[in-house]
């Protein structure tokens, strides 16, 4: 049985894939054993690529846990989506690029030792929650329509066994 800490993480996983389909563009879960990307995301036409790596509190805390590897990863590809999914409520979700997280990563030290990274949601780039730094999933207008029209063509029914 898988515990907690990985129910909540790959929920959100599925939550930030949902929202991003939903937006317009191809989403793919990696696999589990990935470092550093959870999901591979593109545009429709195939033109711009990222990496997302998501990190979910399952309440509201003003931070997300990042680990070490936070203040060195990143690239104009690779994004942050940081989601705090409470009970009964809305997610909340905050989109942040990579370059970024590594220069407001907090790192502190307890004092037996053990070492804390850490994304403070006061340290949030925008406003809002940040899905417009993906751009717009159809960038090629012939690519659209023909998205478009593809999906509303006729599926043909399954033939009469009688």
């Amino acid at each position: 049985m898988a515990i907690k800490g990985q129910m909540t993480g790959m929920l959100g996983v599925y939550l930030v894939a949902a929202e991003l389909s939903k937006r317009g563009f191809i989403v793919s879960p990696t696999s589990r054993s990935a470092a550093g990307a959870d999901l591979l995301v593109t545009d429709q036409a195939c033109k711009k690529a990222w990496s997302v790596q998501v990190k979910t509190n399952s309440g509201r805390p003003n931070f997300w846990l990042v680990g070490a590897h936070a203040e060195r990863m990143k690239s104009d590809s690779h994004m942050y989506v940081f989601v705090n999914n409470a009970r009964g409520e809305k997610p909340e979700y905050l989109v942040v690029p990579s370059d970024y997280v590594a220069k407001k990563v907090y790192h502190s030290v307890a004092t037996k030792g053990s070492e804390w990274y850490q994304f403070q949601r006061s340290d949030r780039p925008t406003e809002g929650e940040g899905w417009e730094l993906f751009g717009d999933p159809n960038p090629d207008p012939h690519v659209a329509a023909a998205l478009q029209a593809e999906s509303q063509a006729e599926v043909p029914s399954e033939p009469s066994l009688g």
